[in-house]
């Protein structure tokens, strides 16, 4: 039966039968086929019928749950027979949130090191699809805001973000010590997109303050908004760890804001599966410990 959850897991992250299939490396017919299996073996309609895929039934969306506990203690077993066959090896799939990728980037390089044989992928993602991501068993790892997202997850907690301005070095801001948000509101800003969970942040931030920023671009990727102030002559504002990490050698500069009313903690988050696939429960005790 794992075989056809699998196929109902695929369908389901696709909604597409065709991309559901070519992602698994099957035809369409044979797709098809193993849903209907899948049926056939528990008595009920999964999906809702018609020409394309229309989404599931409530008996499906109900399978949907077990399927991922199903089909993820599966692939958990499987990873823990061939670590005792093979010592710590295979793949793990870490994403995490632009503004966390140097985070990342340090916790994949320790954990590589200690582990050669670990293929790693490391993928940027906004804070919603890493938690689609786990929940799909699209990816084994997050790093994202910890606020209101561990509940069924483990946690490891990183750090908790403060904020910077980074501007041209020889910007009328330059100069300064520390910045308000007020003022800082006044500036032509490049910022994230709003989808991303760190520009909900910097608004809330500057309502708190009674300020809407002068957004003049926008963007999903800090490469660009950091190109823009170099070559452009816009401000930015990125959290501290982000903003030393890609401003190096740049002829900017990176200067504190004001600490804002709440703060916002930065966490490695894992499915909460007892016991956890080994390379998952490898990667959260080199990080500090499951929480």
């Amino acid at each position: 039966m794992i075989d056809k959850l699998e196929m109902f897991l695929a369908l389901v992250r696709e909604r597409h039968f065709g991309h559901a299939a070519q992602r698994l490396g099957v035809t369409q017919p044979s797709l098809s086929a193993g849903i209907k299996q899948l049926e056939g073996q528990l008595g009920v309609q999964l999906v809702k019928r018609g020409a394309r895929y229309h989404g599931l039934t409530p008996e499906g969306e109900r399978v949907l749950i077990w399927a991922r506990r199903m089909v993820g203690d599966a692939r958990a077993l499987k990873a823990e027979m061939q670590v005792r066959r093979k010592g710590l090896s295979g793949e793990l799939r870490l994403a995490a949130i632009p503004t966390a990728l140097p985070a990342a980037a340090a916790l994949a390089a320790r954990f590589g090191d200690a582990h050669p044989e670990v293929i790693l992928t490391v993928l940027s993602q906004s804070s919603e699809d890493i938690l689609a991501g786990l929940d799909n068993l699209e990816t084994d790892l997050g790093i994202t805001y910890l606020d209101g997202a561990m509940q069924g997850r483990r946690s490891v907690p990183l750090y908790d973000e403060d904020y910077c301005l980074v501007c041209p070095e020889d910007g009328p801001l330059a100069a300064r010590a520390r910045l308000g948000w007020a003022e800082v509101a006044a500036e032509p800003l490049c910022l994230l997109t709003p989808n991303m969970q760190n520009r909900h942040i910097l608004n809330r931030n500057f309502a708190a303050a009674g300020r809407v920023p002068s957004g003049v671009l926008e963007s999903n990727s800090t490469v660009v908004l950091m190109a823009q102030v170099v070559g452009r002559g816009l401000a930015t504002i990125l959290p501290r760890q982000l903003a030393e990490f890609i401003a190096g050698g740049k002829p900017v500069r990176i200067i504190p804001m004001e600490p804002p009313a709440e703060t916002h903690r930065i966490g490695l988050l894992a499915p909460d599966r007892d016991p956890l696939p080994p390379l998952v429960e490898a990667f959260l005790r080199r990080a500090g410990g499951p929480g």
